[in-house]
């Protein structure tokens, strides 16, 4: 290609990148100007403008000007979110910072401090300032945090950026995938959710199960779009009355149909142990009102559903009323559930168009309807609720947590989704997570409260710490000076702040022992010559089973452990061959096992170390030859056929992971530059563990039925066979080895031909 056509090329290319981008931004200032915000499009212009100029030239991985990600990301922000200027231009300029060598001071002189304040907290901290083992990813979430108590926004913006990314995620490779979906369903989706963002907490789940479950979700959407003419059917049969009644009642209204996702449908699934077909809630309907009178807006509701209770049956134990008392995220709405006349039951949700607009975009819809909120909405005073969760989230953030895993599992517990109502002995009411305790309430009141409390009187009754409360309670808690916070209370706990509060307290009483641990090891090593360095405390920790190296110098302190001359022979390699017959290395892991002398053959297989420079981008294939070289943690069981993923620990070497573990969800949101994708190559030679759980109607003969089908027919082994019988509902688990998922597929087909087999489903 000669030089002018190359040139020819480049402007054409321009021009092409040219009209998109500012179709793009068109699009966003229409939108915009279409709001109730105060109009400031200068601002917004040359914010647009410097983040073009910063990132002229970039382009993303699926090959757009880099410039389209935050105009997409103020658009969410704009349209979906719906704020202003302010969070607009922070949006459009929120990678700015990272990604080009302007910094937030240069930011700060341009647009003003708040707008730099919100860029900064969306800025990533550049991992060069941390150690090896501490996670980046968790560190850059307690950033972001702690901007956002300051500034709500931030967190939005945020929302609104992972949103984008993820709707972009198809041109990332697979291990980045991953990373991305799993820590969008541990941390960004709960965090949507709790700021009543409940259209985009759909959207980031959906997408996470997508990415990191693709079968499954093509199968789900398969089967909805299959059910789809049936669905309408019954939407438009169940809605004609109800069309009726709110037209005789004079309301402007809209019936909306709602459809579970196909994430919630797979994570009902999961839970219950049923298949598709077995989901009877996939339709709700959802009526959307305008009142009459603004003021009347809570009674209209009880109206229409007075009206729905007359043409249907009503459930009474499936009433759900968040009218008066709201959720924390500021929902507002009445479920009802209804059984139609086909006998299904549909659960219908009454809401005004104001309650509609803040189930949809949350707590930034509360602003618009505040009296003399100013613009972009900033918080005003009686945002109790949510400043009452910010505040709980800067003392765990005030109180540092020592594990990566720990603080975002602290965090996480505080995005909780449902609440109970109790009340203090003066009738104040106070929200609580469900589950909540006696010692959780005392502690939300004051830490003195929770550090001295011996029991409580609930409803006048005398409790024990341990107890449970429900919505509707009156607590008065009883408290002693002589009694302190104790190690068991960590057990019974729920909620964030008493369990940060509780191991605060119990972590200073600890650092004496600590200490005393430390000395006694220094004393310990300088005796046979050893120095003390991290590959010696390594050693030890994985000698005495634990993880950290405070709780090897807590067993130290406290006499748990006691260091002999075993120990000493033990670190220096000395008892290395009898160390390797307890059950050490990749036996401990691996959940299968063969003939003996298969077992003295993987004797010899070294684990395999993950060299420097190991590319991460591409899969690694486990095969028959090589599955010995991984460890199998006993979390969740992964066998050939199921979702996986490696995750390289901290003495580099690869664990094999369920992609839907807990611990895999864990560590893909603190440590996701650690996650591989993995894809099986086995051949049906090797065998696993698998089971199943069968349900039914018993019989004579029906376990005969059942053990012929795997046995016989399909010559699978069966390991161990477990059934009860109760008023003639019999409940069986059987364990089976079997070569991959697809046979336990095959087993489950075979068996739902058996006459009273009314459940089954597989455990693990």
């Amino acid at each position: 290609m000669t030089d002018e056509e190359l040139k020819l090329q480049e402007q054409e290319q321009e021009a092409a990148d040219n009209k998109l981008i500012n179709e793009a931004y068109d699009k966003l200032i229409n939108d915009y100007l279409k709001s109730r915000h105060r109009k400031k499009v200068d601002l917004i212009g040359k914010a647009f403008n410097f983040a073009r100029q910063a990132h002229k030239g970039v382009r993303r991985l699926s090959g757009e000007p880099y410039i389209m990600h935050p105009i997409a990301v103020a658009q969410i922000v704009c349209s979906e979110i719906g704020l202003g200027s302010t969070s607009i231009c922070s949006a459009l300029l929120h990678d700015v910072v990272e990604d080009t060598d302007y910094t937030v001071e240069d930011i700060e002189n341009m647009f003003g401090p708040k707008i730099a304040q919100i860029v900064d907290g969306l800025t990533k901290i550049s991992g060069g300032i941390f150690g090896e083992q501490a996670s980046a990813q968790a560190e850059n979430f307690k950033k972001l945090l702690l901007t956002m108590s300051e500034d709500i926004r931030v967190i939005l913006i945020k929302i609104a950026d992972r949103l984008h990314n993820m709707r972009t995620l198809d041109s990332q490779p697979a291990n980045k995938q991953y990373k991305i979906a799993g820590e969008t369903l541990y941390l960004y989706a709960p965090l949507a959710h709790r700021l009543g963002l409940y259209k985009i907490k759909s959207e980031l789940e959906n997408l996470s199960f997508k990415f990191e479950h693709p079968e499954e979700y093509a199968f789900i959407e398969r089967k909805l779009e299959e059910t789809r003419l049936s669905r309408h059917q019954s939407f438009d049969e169940f809605t004609q009355p109800i069309e009726a009644a709110l037209q005789k009642m004079g309301f402007q209204y809209e019936i909306k149909e709602r459809v579970k996702t196909p994430y919630s449908i797979w994570n009902k699934m999961q839970k219950k142990h049923v298949s598709f077909d077995e989901i009877y809630d996939i339709l709700a309907v959802r009526i959307i009102f305008t009142p009459k009178v603004r003021d009347e807006e809570i009674n209209e509701c009880f109206n229409i559903y007075v009206a729905l209770t007359k043409i249907y049956k009503k459930n009474p134990d499936r009433i759900r009323d968040w009218l008066n008392q709201p959720k924390a995220n500021g929902y507002q709405a009445l479920h009802v559930t209804l059984m139609s006349k086909q006998g299904h039951w549909i659960e219908v949700q009454i809401r005004s168009d104001r309650m509609n607009e803040i189930a949809e975009q949350g707590l930034a819809a509360h602003w618009k309807y505040k009296e003399g909120s100013s613009e972009d909405g900033q918080i005003s005073e009686d945002e109790n609720e949510l400043n009452e969760w910010l505040r709980t989230i800067k003392e765990i953030l005030d109180d540092p947590q020592p594990d990566a895993m720990d603080f975002l599992d602290a965090i996480k517990l505080n995005l909780f989704a449902s609440e109970i109502f109790v009340f203090t002995p003066k009738g104040e009411i106070k929200t609580m997570p469900a589950d909540s305790t006696v010692l959780d309430f005392a502690f939300s009141i004051h830490t003195f409260l929770g550090s001295h409390c011996i029991g409580a009187k609930v409803n006048h009754k005398l409790v024990p710490l341990s107890h449970r409360l429900a919505s509707g309670d009156q607590v008065e808690i009883l408290t002693s000076k002589s009694h302190h916070v104790q190690p068991s209370w960590i057990n019974f706990v729920t909620t964030a702040k008493a369990k940060a509060k509780i191991e605060a307290i119990l972590r200073r009483a600890n650092r004496d022992i600590q200490k005393k641990g430390e000395d006694k090891l220094e004393t310990w090593l300088a005796k046979y010559n050893v120095e003390l360095s991290p590959a010696v405390i390594d050693r030890l920790c994985k000698m005495f089973d634990v993880t950290r190296r405070e709780e090897l110098y807590q067993g130290l302190g406290d006499n748990t452990f006691i260091l002999g001359e075993k120990d000493i022979d033990e670190l220096k390699g000395k008892n290395k061959k009898k160390n390797d017959n307890n059950g050490g290395g990749w036996r401990k892991f691996v959940p299968f096992v063969k003939a003996k002398k298969e077992e003295e053959k993987k004797e010899k297989t070294e684990l395999f170390i993950v060299p420097e420079k190991f590319n991460k981008k591409k899969p690694i294939y486990i095969n028959e030859d090589n599955i010995h070289q991984y460890l199998f943690p006993d979390c969740c069981h992964p066998i050939p056929g199921d979702d996986t993923l490696g995750y390289i620990d901290n003495n580099n070497r690869i664990e094999i992971h369920k992609r839907t573990c807990t611990i895999a969800n864990k560590l893909k949101a603190s440590y996701g530059n650690r996650i591989l994708d993995v894809k099986w190559d086995m051949h049906k030679k090797m065998f696993f563990d698998a089971t199943i759980r069968l349900g039914g109607i018993d019989r004579r003969g029906l376990v005969n039925e059942v053990t012929t089908i795997i046995s016989n027919q399909l010559s699978v082994d069966i390991r161990k066979l477990t059934f009860t019988t109760e008023d003639g509902i019999f409940d069986g688990i059987i364990d089976l080895r079997v070569h991959d998922r697809d046979d336990v597929a095959e087993i489950i087909d075979r068996l739902k031909e058996v006459d009273d087999l009314k459940e089954i489903s597989q455990i693990m």
